[in-house]
């Protein structure tokens, strides 16, 4: 389809029907959102995560082709053979989503060493590994790929509760979005990354409680939300989408926040 005729069908930029999506982390909140939303769009979408009971859930939930590995991408045998399972089982692979990770809160002064470590090899090291070994096989495809890392608003901005790992890592995997959206642009690879502030997940239920202090909480974070809400797991959907297929052709190096203006101000 030509560029001229694509215009009269604009959904067609959004089509990732017959794609191969990897997600790592796919038991967690984010991948949950990324499996249902590229499996529900059409993808053939192959779900990674440590937990294999959780991820069983996740795919229940997801429409088309599924496949399960039970494994975490922590070493570079690790991450290689996430992509060569991915390629055995449908030929290529044309997504890449790391939605793996961590977070762990605590003042410097109390943090050890070895958890800071943790988080930045969890967040960093990792997402890095699964971007070198995706688009080391998408670039022996020769038709381009799309990857999309997980980041935050805390990547940009700070936070008084202990979250100097936190911070640091995600402003680790913008520098490595924006390097590698530089490094690969003449591949057809994207690399780009989703920025969400707080959202509905199993670790922020408690914020969007009736309780006090979810209350004193919330109202104190959404002071500066100009949205005036927390955000929803259907917010990530459509930057999701918009990074995985045609639509994003010439966003690369791109940090997207999905934060309800949170950044902007």
């Amino acid at each position: 389809m030509s560029p001229e005729s694509s215009l009269d069908n604009p959904l067609s930029f959004f089509d990732v029907s017959g794609k191969v999506a990897l997600i790592t982390g796919a038991s967690g909140a984010f991948g949950a959102v990324a499996a249902r939303c590229l499996s529900g769009a059409g993808a053939k979408v192959v779900l990674a995560a440590g937990n294999a009971d959780a991820m069983a859930e996740v795919a229940r939930t997801c429409k088309g082709e599924t496949h399960q590995i039970n494994a975490r991408p922590d070493s570079e045998d690790a991450c290689a053979a996430l992509v060569a399972e991915t390629v055995a089982t449908y030929g290529r692979i044309d997504i890449l989503v790391v939605a793996s990770g961590m977070n762990k809160v605590a003042k410097i002064g109390e943090m050890e060493p070895s958890t800071f470590e943790n988080v930045m090899d969890a967040n960093v090291t990792q997402s890095w590994l699964m971007a070198r070994a995706a688009s080391t096989q998408m670039q022996a495809q020769g038709d381009g790929g799309k990857i999309v890392l997980m980041s935050s608003a805390r990547g940009l901005l700070g936070h008084p509760a202990g979250y100097t790992a936190y911070c640091a890592s995600k402003a680790a995997v913008d520098g490595i979005t924006k390097a590698l959206g530089c490094e690969l642009g003449p591949t057809g690879i994207t690399v780009n990354a989703i920025a969400p502030t707080v959202f509905r997940s199993p670790l922020t239920a408690w914020m969007f409680g009736d309780d006090d202090h979810a209350k004193t909480v919330r109202s104190g974070f959404l002071a500066r939300v100009p949205k005036g809400r927390l955000g929803e797991p259907e917010d990530l959907a459509g930057p999701l989408l918009f990074l995985s297929s045609k639509a994003s052709d010439f966003y690369t190096g791109h940090i997207l926040y999905a934060d309800g203006g949170y950044t902007a101000g």
